[in-house]
């Protein structure tokens, strides 16, 4: 917890980040995002490095994350970071700096555990445990979630309640597409209040070929896909009048990514194609395309209040 004058200090420099790096321009701006996350805590690892493993590795997000910051505070641009718990507890001086350095705070539960394997208890503890770790660290209220492994799904829309409860504002974890691990494929594509609820959704990405919605905005895809497949794929969205949202993982950007044996051939696949190339592909990004905060984006589409954009926490 910060104290009074450090908080203080705190909010002023983000508010004149927050002046000098989201004056509204008449071009887009999309959402950049960052699943923070180490290496060894990808769903295709869970079934060979359990949670009880996980003191035993090397943290990387620190360097990682840095790497990602000092290039973002190049392009003069803010990001959504959707942090971990776990890693906010171990490392709490990074959650710390990415807030001061001018970028949103937002939780991506404690554990990186998919919902589908919590039941509503499990789930709000986790997330709750998560949100508080997370405030701590800034001062400032959580209102964004995504899921590990964009793990809310047509089993799992009970989540959302629990969402609203904590207080979260937005949510960012339904992926419309067919995947084995994930995805509601009818979802909308683009950003809309989930029905029946106050709460915000801002879908990932996709690009509507036909029947079917291809992913182009982040992750595996954007580490397999050739960069200007990528960057046509989203001006074409941006030509469609929506914005999109991206994603990246600290460990992507680093090229000497420790590899996990035992995993299979297609996890091995999904996890390490494309590493080389893949910061040199994110430095391309942020010079193509105009970003800011997923929750910037969501409040100039009207989904947020004003005083959603940097709310103290009560009580902090």
């Amino acid at each position: 917890m910060m104290n009074d004058t450090r908080r203080e200090t705190v909010m002023i420099c983000h508010s004149l980040r927050y002046r000098a790096k989201h004056t509204i321009l008449d071009t887009m701006k999309n959402a950049l995002t960052i699943d923070l996350e180490e290496y060894f805590q990808v769903h295709a690892l869970s079934d060979i490095v359990p949670v009880n493993s996980w003191d035993s590795f090397s943290c990387e997000a620190p360097d990682n994350t840095k790497k990602i910051l000092d290039v973002l505070d190049e392009s003069g641009v803010s990001a959504t970071f959707f942090c971990l718990g776990w890693n906010a507890q171990r490392n709490p001086k990074l959650i710390e700096s990415i807030h001061d350095r001018g970028h949103e705070v937002a939780c991506h539960g404690h554990m990186h555990q998919l919902i589908s394997t919590q039941d509503p208890k499990v789930f709000r503890e986790d997330v709750s445990r998560a949100k508080k770790t997370l405030e701590d660290s800034t001062g400032e209220e959580v209102i964004g979630y995504r899921a590990p492994t964009y793990s809310i799904t047509n089993k799992t829309l009970w989540a959302f309640d629990i969402l609203e409860e904590l207080g979260f504002r937005y949510d960012s974890s339904i992926f419309p597409i067919y995947h084995d691990n994930y995805g509601i494929p009818d979802a909308p594509r683009f950003p809309y209040r989930i029905p029946g609820r106050s709460l915000a959704e801002f879908p990932i990405s996709t690009m509507k070929l036909g029947a079917f919605n291809f992913p182009v905005a982040g992750g595996g895809y954007f580490r397999l896909f050739p960069y200007l497949l990528t960057r046509s794929a989203l001006k074409h969205l941006e030509k469609s009048g929506n914005p999109f949202i991206f994603y990246i993982h600290p460990w992507e950007v680093n090229s000497r990514t420790p590899r996990v044996e035992g995993i299979s051939a297609l996890s091995r696949f999904r996890t390490y194609v494309g590493l080389a190339a893949a910061y040199g592909k994110f430095c391309n990004l942020l010079k193509d395309f105009e970003f800011t905060t997923a929750r910037d984006v969501l409040r100039e589409l009207g989904f947020l209040d004003p005083e959603d954009l940097s709310t103290v926490r009560p009580g902090a």
